[in-house]
C-alpha cells in the first residue's frame, strides 16, 4: 500500500536544476518555468551558464544551472537560496552547495557518482554530502540514469542519444513534486521537437516516467503545495529580457509608422535581441548579421539616415567597437538605438555572466564631446518598455540613445503582461515637412532637435557626415562654431530630463539610510528595502532607469536621507559618476564583481552595518 506524501506547504520556493553543460538544464527550467507561470503563480529565472563553450565533462567548471523563484506573491528575484537542489553529477551539488537553504532538499542521480565522477569534481573522500556539511540536508537519491534507460529500453534510439533524455525524468519528478500536470510541457516539447518523432516520443515517455516515479515514491518524496496567485489578471507569457527588449523596439517602430532595421554582429549574451528580430519579417523587420561590430552599427546609421528606426545590439566587447560610428551618430543627429546587454569584462572577460561595468563605457565612451542619452531596464519585463522608450526619445529628440540591460536581466524571465498597442504611448518621428523652411540644423527651440530628411525627399536635399557643420549644414572649421555646436548638443541632450518621469523612492520616503542603484539591480534592492522598513528600519531605495540625463529630483531624493549607499555590479562606476553631478552629498557604497547578481541577504547585512556605524 503506497504511503502518503509529505506535504510542505510554501508562499513562495526557489529550486535549482543543475548538471553538466549538456544535461539540458536549461531546457529543463525553461519548460519548469513557462508551466509554473500557466499555473498562475509569479516567477523569476536565473539561467546560469559556464563561459568556456565545451568544459571538461563532470568538472565543477562545466556545471550549467537554472534556478526559478516562484510563490503566491510579487516576486521580484530568482531567491538568494534554493529550497531545492536538483544535481545531475556531484560537481553540481560542490557547485551549488552555498547556494542552498538550511535543510534543503537535494535530489540527485545516485547513478553518477561513481569514483570517476568524484574526482572529476576534486572531491577528497567518497562521500560528498559529509565532505560539503549537508548532514542536515533532505537527501534524494534517484538512479535517473538507469530509470532513463529502463523507460527507452523498447526503443531504437542508442545509448548516447538515450541518455540525453535524463534530464525530461528529472522534469517529471519535479513537475510531480510542485504539483505541476503535464499538458503544458508536453505541448511545448512538442513544439520544439514536433518533426524529429522520435526524439518527441523518447522525452514525452521519460517525462511521464519521471512523473509516474514521484507517485510510487511518495513515502520519501515531499510534495510542495504553492498557492497560485501574485500576478493581476491578465493575458500574460513567461518571457525573458532578450526578447522583451526585441519587442519593444517592434511596438516603437509600430507607433511611429516606421519601419525597423537591425544591424548587428552575434555576442554573448546579446544575440537573441538580433535572432528575435531577425524572425520578424512579417512586421517588417529588415536584418543583417554583419561581418563585424563596425559593420553592424554603419548599416545601421545608413538605414537611420534613410529613414528607418534604426538599432544595432551588442555587448561590452562589441560596444567599444561601435564607438567610433556612435560618435558619427551623435554629428549627425541622427535617431539611433544602441542596445548594450552587458557581461563581464574587460576584454572577453566573463561571457556568459553578469555586471554593470559598461557605464562609464555608454556615457564616456567616445572621442571628443559627445553626449548621448543613456538609460538602463531594470527587470526582465521592463526591457520591453525601456526599449519602446529608448527608440520614442531617438526619433523625437533625433539623436541616438543607449539602452544598457545585462546577463542577468537578458536571460532571466518573468510573466510579462501583455498590453494593447492602444495603451502605449504616441511616437511622433521629427520628419522635415516644408522644404522651403528646411535648414539641416535649425531647431525647435523646446527640445532643440533638428528635422529629420532622408534621401528621396525632394526639397531637402543637406550635406552629412562626421566633420562639424555649421546650422546650414556646411562644413565649418570655425572656432566659435564649433564650441557652439557642442554646447547645442549636451544641451539637446540634458533637455531630454523634461521627457523623463521622477525618480520615486520606494519605502521611507525620508530618513536614516538611502539605497541607490540602478539598471538590473532593482529585484534585490527592492526586496531588501523592503524587508528592512518591514523590520522597523528607516530605510529607502531610489532606483535610476534614467542616467544620462539623470531625473529632475534627484537631488531632492538625495537630501531627504542621512546616509547613502550606492550599491552596483562594479567598482563604483555610478557612485563616481553621482560625485561629480551632486558633490554635496557623502556617497557609501557596496560593490560586487563576481559575475553574479546581488544577494538579498548581503544587501542587508551591508545596510544594517552602514545604520549602526
Amino acid at each position: 500500500m503506497t504511503k502518503e506524501a509529505k506535504v510542505i506547504e510554501l508562499d513562495e520556493v526557489t529550486i535549482r536544476f543543475s548538471g553538466d553543460s549538456g544535461d539540458g538544464m536549461q531546457l529543463t527550467g525553461t519548460l519548469f518555468s513557462d508551466a509554473t507561470a500557466l499555473v498562475g503563480n509569479d516567477i523569476s529565472t536565473f539561467p546560469d551558464y559556464p563561459s568556456e563553450i565545451r568544459a571538461p565533462q563532470g568538472t565543477v567548471g562545466g556545471v550549467s544551472g537554472f534556478q526559478v523563484h516562484f510563490g503566491n506573491k510579487k516576486i521580484t528575484t530568482p531567491g538568494d537560496r534554493a529550497h531545492v537542489l536538483v544535481a545531475m553529477n556531484p560537481a553540481a551539488i560542490k557547485a551549488n552547495a552555498n547556494f542552498l537553504e538550511p535543510a534543503a532538499t537535494i535530489i540527485y542521480d545516485s547513478d553518477s557518482f561513481t569514483e570517476r565522477n568524484l574526482k572529476k569534481a576534486k572531491y577528497v573522500t567518497d562521500d560528498p554530502f559529509v565532505e560539503l556539511n549537508l548532514h542536515d540536508y533532505h537527501k534524494i537519491g534517484v538512479p535517473i540514469t538507469s530509470l532513463t534507460k529502463e523507460a527507452l529500453i523498447d526503443s531504437d534510439m542508442d545509448n548516447k542519444a538515450i541518455l540525453r533524455s535524463k534530464n525530461m525524468f528529472a522534469l517529471g519528478l519535479v513537475s510531480w513534486i510542485f504539483n505541476r500536470t503535464l499538458d503544458v510541457i508536453e505541448e511545448a516539447l512538442t513544439a520544439k521537437f514536433g518533426r524529429k518523432k522520435a526524439i518527441l516520443e523518447s522525452n514525452i515517455e521519460v517525462l511521464r516516467a519521471g512523473y509516474n516515479y514521484g507517485m510510487t515514491m511518495q513515502h520519501s518524496t515531499p510534495q510542495y503545495l504553492i498557492p497560485t496567485g501574485g500576478i493581476q489578471k491578465g493575458t500574460y507569457r513567461n518571457i525573458n529580457g532578450n526578447h522583451a527588449t526585441a519587442w519593444g523596439l517592434l511596438a516603437a517602430a509600430e507607433k511611429s509608422g516606421l519601419e525597423l532595421f537591425i544591424g548587428s554582429y552575434p555576442i554573448t549574451p546579446a544575440t537573441d535581441v538580433l535572432q528575435a528580430l531577425t524572425e520578424r519579417k512579417d512586421l517588417g523587420v529588415k536584418s543583417f548579421q554583419a561581418e563585424d561590430e563596425i559593420a553592424g552599427i554603419c548599416t545601421t546609421i545608413g538605414a537611420s539616415f534613410a529613414g528607418d528606426l534604426g538599432v544595432t545590439s551588442t555587448s561590452g566587447p562589441g560596444l567599444a567597437l561601435k564607438s567610433e560610428a556612435i560618435g558619427l551618430a551623435i554629428m549627425a543627429e541622427l535617431p539611433l538605438v544602441v542596445v548594450n546587454v552587458q557581461r563581464g569584462g574587460p576584454s572577453t572577460g566573463l561571457p556568459t555572466k553578469t555586471e554593470q561595468s559598461d557605464l562609464m563605457q555608454a556615457l564616456y565612451g567616445r572621442n571628443g564631446e559627445s553626449p548621448m542619452v543613456v538609460i538602463a531596464a531594470s527587470t526582465p519585463s521592463d526591457c520591453f518598455d525601456y526599449a519602446f522608450m529608448a527608440a520614442k526619445i531617438a526619433l523625437e529628440r533625433m539623436t541616438p540613445v543607449m539602452l544598457l540591460t545585462d546577463g542577468f536581466l537578458g536571460n532571466g524571465s518573468q510573466p510579462w503582461k501583455i498590453p494593447s498597442m492602444s495603451e502605449m504611448p504616441t511616437i511622433t518621428p521629427r520628419i522635415a515637412k516644408d522644404p522651403s523652411k528646411f535648414v539641416s540644423y535649425k531647431r525647435t527651440d523646446e527640445t532643440l532637435a533638428r528635422d529629420w530628411a532622408f534621401p528621396g525627399m525632394e526639397g531637402f536635399e543637406h550635406r552629412i557626415g562626421g566633420l562639424e557643420k555649421n546650422a546650414e549644414g556646411n562644413v565649418s572649421h570655425d572656432p566659435e562654431n564649433h564650441q557652439k555646436m557642442c554646447e547645442l548638443r549636451a544641451e539637446k541632450v540634458a533637455r531630454v530630463a523634461d521627457l523623463i518621469p521622477p525618480v520615486e523612492p520606494v519605502g521611507c520616503g525620508e530618513g536614516d539610510v538611502l539605497i541607490v542603484g540602478w539598471g538590473g539591480t532593482y529585484g534585490h534592492l527592492v526586496s531588501a528595502a523592503n524587508e528592512l522598513c518591514a523590520e522597523g528600519k528607516s530605510v529607502g531605495l531610489a532606483h535610476f532607469n534614467y542616467i544620462n540625463p539623470l531625473p529632475k529630483n534627484t537631488e531632492e531624493i538625495f537630501s531627504k536621507y542621512k546616509k547613502i549607499i550606492v550599491c552596483e555590479l562594479n567598482l563604483g562606476q555610478f557612485v563616481a559618476y553621482l560625485r561629480n553631478c551632486f558633490p554635496q552629498f557623502d556617497y557609501h557604497q557596496y560593490n560586487k564583481v563576481q559575475g553574479l547578481p546581488f544577494s538579498v541577504e548581503e544587501i542587508k547585512e551591508n545596510v544594517i552595518k552602514l545604520l549602526e556605524e
